[in-house]
């Protein structure tokens, strides 16, 4: 019994931790996973190219799918990821995971499941083997979903769904270093919560560059970050760019058509990553 699936990363449009709620879209950096059920107990993670990584959120997803469906005395279970998303930089890739890990183990028994009840099986695990803070539901559904997805993270709700405009390119710095989310100043996020709502406004809106802009305003500044990657890129012609998620890493929105231009006059950093928006499902994909 044996089940595949891969999903696509995000970037933060809105944080959610400020307020609640959250905005994000889907990107196009994928993460694979594979499942496979056993007859012996016990649950083994393999993922490539990252052999220190925490395995727990991959184990507590399957753990939490076999419970919900009556699997958990009868099977274990042999996990394989990879991915292209850089881990701990904000891009998504324990949503990523979590769905991808969800939906493998799903189709390992045999489920069809609806996809926000998959969704939340992932939330709920990233909480309780603490690689998040609210379950990142935002950042869940942008993931599974693709295109825009502005939620309401206290209750799990979908609020707005939107396509991101085909027209941009995703430019994104990744510095060398990773951000973990349990030493976060929760104290000094929250007390940006009434410009962060300002941001969430322009997002309702559909101004997504601007949103995340200012989002990014906000936590880099909360946070102690360096914000030269998006004043540099805001100076040299991006429609928005700011900190995804917790950072470290800056996601930019660029014209296609000044794309070499623009990378031109960024080549002083050596560690771009340069995608496209991801607009379709996720569901389903087996590649």
């Amino acid at each position: 019994m044996r089940g595949k699936a891969v999903c696509n990363g995000a970037a933060t449009i809105v944080n959610a931790i400020a307020t609640g709620k959250g905005a994000a879209f889907g990107i196009r950096l994928r993460t694979w996973a594979e499942v496979e059920l056993t007859d012996s107990k016990g649950i083994k993670v393999e993922i490539d190219g990252f052999k220190n990584e925490d395995p727990g959120l991959a184990r507590r997803c399957v753990e939490n799918v076999l419970d919900k469906f009556g699997g958990k005395e009868r099977y274990g279970a042999v996990v394989r990821t990879r991915s292209e998303i850089p881990i701990s930089r904000g891009l998504k890739s324990s949503s990523a995971a979590a769905n991808a890990v969800v939906m493998a183990t799903l189709r390992a028994l045999g489920i069809e499941s609806e996809p926000t009840d998959a969704i939340k099986i992932g939330t709920r695990s990233a909480i309780e083997s603490g690689v998040s803070v609210t379950g990142a539901f935002d950042d869940a559904c942008a993931s599974y979903f693709g295109g825009v997805v502005l939620t309401d993270n206290t209750v799990e709700k979908i609020l707005k769904r939107d396509a991101m405009p085909t027209d941009l390119k995703v430019i994104i710095d990744v510095p060398s270093y990773q951000i973990r989310k349990n030493d976060l100043p929760l104290e000094r996020i929250r007390s940006l919560r009434k410009v962060v709502e300002i941001a969430f406004e322009h997002a309702l809106m559909g101004d997504y560059p601007g949103a995340m802009t200012l989002n990014g305003l906000c936590y880099s500044s909360a946070l102690d970050l360096d914000q030269s990657a998006a004043f540099d890129a805001l100076s040299g012609g991006a429609k928005g760019a700011g900190l995804s998620g917790t950072g470290p890493a800056t996601v930019i929105l660029v014209s296609k058509n000044m794309v070499d231009e623009f990378i031109e006059g960024f080549s002083s950093r050596d560690n771009l990553i340069v995608t496209d928006v991801s607009n379709g499902s996720a569901e389903g994909a087996r590649d």
